[in-house]
């Protein structure tokens, strides 16, 4: 099964990058995950399903622990192994 995931970190600063904001970066960035955007207003990032919820898991608890107030995340299936057919 192959994920996607979105995300954003808060508080935002448009002047420098906080540092909860660079944590999340790197963590996504070094987890060999595919289709890697990460932007100043949300990130993506794409993978097998135990990669990116390994790398979820981290997210999460470094960008807590690095100041983040709030993290807005969605996952989603983008290849189940299921035909169009049988959706």
């Amino acid at each position: 099964m192959r994920l996607r995931v979105e995300f954003t970190t808060e508080p935002f600063d448009l002047d420098e990058a906080p540092a909860h904001a660079l944590v999340a970066r790197e963590v996504i960035e070094t987890a060999g995950l595919d289709a890697v955007d990460v932007g100043p207003f949300g990130n993506t990032a794409e993978g097998g399903a135990d990669r990116v919820l390994t790398a979820v898991d981290a997210l999460l608890r470094k960008s807590l622990q690095a100041g983040a107030t709030r993290i807005s995340l969605q996952v989603n299936v983008i290849d189940d192994g299921i035909g169009e057919e049988g959706r």
